[in-house]
């Protein structure tokens, strides 16, 4: 079973991202779960979603995991949650970040000699998106480590997710932020 935590911030996105990926992974034939635990539903509270997939029925339905990948799209949370709990040894983290890796691990030394992939999801969605919603983005890089699906099959199964909701203004505008962090993460 491939378990992700994403670590957020509320509005930044990472409730609709876990759904969409779920959406999305659900119409290849697997088995799903997107779910999210937080205090207050106030905009700016930290807060955590989960991605559960697997070929065969999930009968977990606990918010403790051992995640393969983290996904911080708040850069702030690296710094004051532990976005290493219950990890494994083979755990990937994706880190929103203006910082290098290097920068990044001589900051938050709890991340040396893990397997750690950076980029600035938020200044990709400011730029394609034209506000801070880093959820795509990080959906994007999320695809490019983990190898889970293809881009192309992604981003089009994910405009048909998308479609339900958002002008293709905003469509084509996600699919820009998604294309950029699949090419820029590191």
């Amino acid at each position: 079973m491939l378990e992700i935590r994403w670590h957020s911030r509320a509005g930044q996105g990472a409730i609709t991202g876990a759904k969409g990926l779920a959406d999305v992974v659900a119409g290849t034939g697997k088995e799903v779960q997107a779910f999210a635990l937080y205090g207050s539903a106030k905009r700016g509270a930290a807060m955590t979603a989960y991605n559960r997939i697997d070929s065969h029925p999930i009968i977990n339905h606990e918010k403790f995991m051992n995640p393969d990948f983290v996904l911080v799209i708040d850069p702030g949370l690296t710094f004051i949650t532990d976005i290493c709990a219950n990890e494994k040894p083979t755990t990937q983290y994706i880190i929103t970040t203006h910082l290098s890796k290097d920068e990044l691990i001589e900051k938050k030394p709890d991340l040396k000699g893990k397997q750690v992939h950076t980029l600035d999801c938020i200044k990709i969605s400011i730029d394609t998106l034209g506000k801070p919603i880093p959820n795509a983005p990080m959906l994007g890089a999320l695809m490019k480590v983990s190898g889970m699906l293809e881009i192309e099959f992604f981003k089009n199964a994910f405009k048909k997710v998308l479609g339900k909701k958002l002008s293709q203004k905003l469509i084509d505008a996600n699919m820009l932020a998604i294309e950029r962090a699949y090419n820029e993460v590191r």
